[in-house]
């Protein structure tokens, strides 16, 4: 087995390769890495990192790459001779020690499906990349394609290391190899598969998605974008369809697929009421991170942001009884845009005309959740490019081109939904109820929605509909809920304005700007 690295040139004195859950969950606790909850779920706390790391990713700049990443804040470049260096700390960090492989692959549609070696020094992270992805038939002759090594012990020298902190999360393309070091936050592991299948996929055409997805009974499928926290998961959680998956999809002209197997929930004042799948999953093989617990009776506390806001369970997409197995459907009939509005001046839904779809799809107004990046303490109106900006390596226009073709050739229904605030901002106004969110959805994928009666928002230049079925009639209008009418519409007009000043930066667009929201002057006593 241990003749399987032999192309890393890695010393290792113990590999233990392709362990089935139980095992792993047996060795975790024996390591002491995590305890059993009353469900029987595997409990870690991750320690300082319990959100992504965004100032610590980087690309390896070399040749093939340099003129096709979007280089920003974002995309980082590292040289080849720091990231080799780097790569022998991890060796040398490595030899001698006990290590987990797990041999798996990306993508559910099989003629883009990625073959990925995980290589983890922690058997509960082996155990998250197993339920995370999807396992091959075989592993007989089974050849990565891109290698990823999980180092959570190992710490980086930003002197000596030329990096930002004692973390690093490296991607190499064009040595297949990616690093995530000092981080037991497993949600790095699944981003830097998401990001890599970004920059790979748009070259054959297909169109990488930061969203869930979901189909009927009458075979429509649906599709859920939004940044994290924003609820992709909950609303495609939905016990009256089936789940294909709950964060990541590629959309080609033979329909769409899952990239992962599995799911990686947010758990923070989880309740069986209104996520009753998720609830559900929570059972044994599945890994918690970061949530309080009873010490005698092992209950979980999911109402407990003590560690982090941003608590979350990772599961098989065989934990949920309604899934598609194939993790493949058709074309999309119906589209919604999720956003988290601080401001709660947003509509709690909105038709979106073609063009409307490409603005804020290029927009990506969200805010940020407390906890899901680190530093992160209450929401923050974030504008965040394809509801995903922090994991496309390539230009914005690029994806949102992809959009734009896929919705005009299979004619998609386009809704912008406000999973925010409502009645006033963070702090003062109250996060739209959860049943009058999945009431929206359920009258959009339904059908219902193209037939109501809309008024054009003023301000956002959206159609809002007067009516939705099981839903307060006086809440679809957001200026409604608001007892200073003048201070909605200062506050919505302030939002308008981040809308059309950052879609400035944008070049390539200038047909869309009479599509997006209208600042006013106001003039108000």
């Amino acid at each position: 087995m241990i003749r399987l690295l032999d192309y890393l040139e890695i010393d290792i004195s113990q590999v233990c390769y392709q362990l089935s859950r139980a095992e792993l969950v047996e060795i975790a606790l024996k390591k002491e890495e995590g305890k059993l909850s009353d469900t029987g779920a595997l409990i870690v706390n991750t320690g300082i990192y319990t959100g992504r790391s965004p100032n610590d990713r980087f690309f390896v700049d070399t040749t093939s790459v340099h003129n096709k990443i979007n280089w920003n804040k974002g995309n980082v470049s590292i040289s080849e001779e720091k990231f080799n260096k780097i790569f022998d700390k991890v060796k040398k960090h490595l030899k001698d020690k006990e290590v987990f492989i797990f041999d798996g692959y990306a993508c559910a549609d099989k003629e883009y499906a990625l073959n990925i070696r995980f290589l983890n020094e922690l058997a509960s992270q082996n155990l998250f990349v197993q339920d995370l992805f999807i396992h091959p038939e075989t592993t007989s002759g089974f050849e990565p394609e891109f290698t990823v090594i999980v180092t959570p012990g190992l710490k980086l020298s930003p002197e000596v290391d030329g990096v930002n902190s004692e973390a690093g999360i490296l991607v190499n393309i064009e040595k297949k190899i990616i690093l995530i070091i000092a981080s037991q936050y497993a949600g790095e592991i699944k981003k830097s598969i998401f990001t890599t299948l970004n920059y790979l996929l748009p070259g054959k055409n297909v169109f990488p998605m930061h969203c869930s997805a979901n189909v009927g009974f009458d075979g429509k499928s649906a599709l859920f974008f939004g940044l994290s926290g924003t609820g992709k998961t909950t609303l495609s959680a939905d016990p009256g369809r089936k789940l294909i998956g709950d964060d990541e999809h590629g959309w080609s002209d033979k329909g769409i697929f899952n990239f992962e197997g599995g799911c990686y929930a947010k758990c923070i004042n989880l309740s069986k009421e209104n996520e009753p799948q998720i609830w559900d999953a929570i059972k044994f093989g599945a890994l918690v991170e970061n949530v309080t617990f009873n010490e005698g009776t092992r209950t979980l506390n999911f109402d407990d942001a003590s560690i982090t806001e941003n608590t979350r369970v990772g599961y098989p997409l065989s934990h949920i009884p309604n899934i598609v197995k194939s993790g493949t459907a058709g074309h999309p009939e119906t589209i919604i845009f999720l956003t988290a509005d601080a401001y709660g001046v947003l509509p709690p839904v909105a038709k979106l005309t073609k063009e409307q779809a490409q603005y804020h799809f290029i927009s990506g107004y969200t805010s940020k959740l407390a906890g899901t990046e680190r530093g992160i303490k209450e929401p923050k109106a974030t504008f965040s490019t394809c509801f995903g900006a922090a994991f496309m390596p390539l230009p914005s226009i690029r994806y949102a081109e992809l959009l734009s073709e896929k919705v005009q050739k299979y004619n998609s229904n386009v809704y912008l939904i406000n999973t925010g605030w409502s009645g006033g901002p963070y702090g003062i106004g109250k996060r739209i109820s959860i049943p009058y969110t999945r009431a929206i959805v359920n009258a959009a994928l339904s059908g219902e929605l193209e037939n109501l009666e809309f008024y054009l928002h003023p301000v956002f230049n959206v159609l809002v509909p007067k009516a939705c079925p099981d839903v307060p009639a006086e809440i679809l209008d957001p200026k409604n809920t608001w007892q200073d009418k003048n201070a909605y519409d200062e506050a919505a007009n302030k939002l308008a304005e981040m809308f059309v000043e950052n879609f400035r930066k944008f070049d390539g667009v200038e047909h869309l700007v009479s599509h997006g929201p209208k600042a006013k002057s106001l003039n108000l006593k």
